[in-house]
């Protein structure tokens, strides 16, 4: 995967509390959004974790009940 323009992460809020389960990604000069889980084998996951340790950010609009608690939280997604 190339040209990312974010990555925010994704949550499963059908658990209580809700928990990360992969990373929303939006690409530069393309309108379309995908969903990478968090899957070490996954080649779009190995791109994020190289965007990231490359200076990316990830975004966390954490819902309620997160640790984040529905604000918004930089962090380099390094995970739970």
């Amino acid at each position: 995967m190339k040209n990312i323009n974010t990555v925010t992460w994704s949550y499963d809020e059908l658990r209580t509390p809700p928990i990360k389960c992969g990373y929303k990604v939006e690409l530069l000069n393309d309108n379309n959004v995908i969903f990478v889980p968090l899957d070490e084998a996954n080649t779009d996951y190995q791109a994020i974790q190289e965007w990231i340790a490359a200076g990316g950010i990830v975004i966390d609009n954490a819902p309620s009940g997160t640790e984040a608690d529905g604000g918004t939280v930089i962090d380099n997604g390094g995970g739970e």
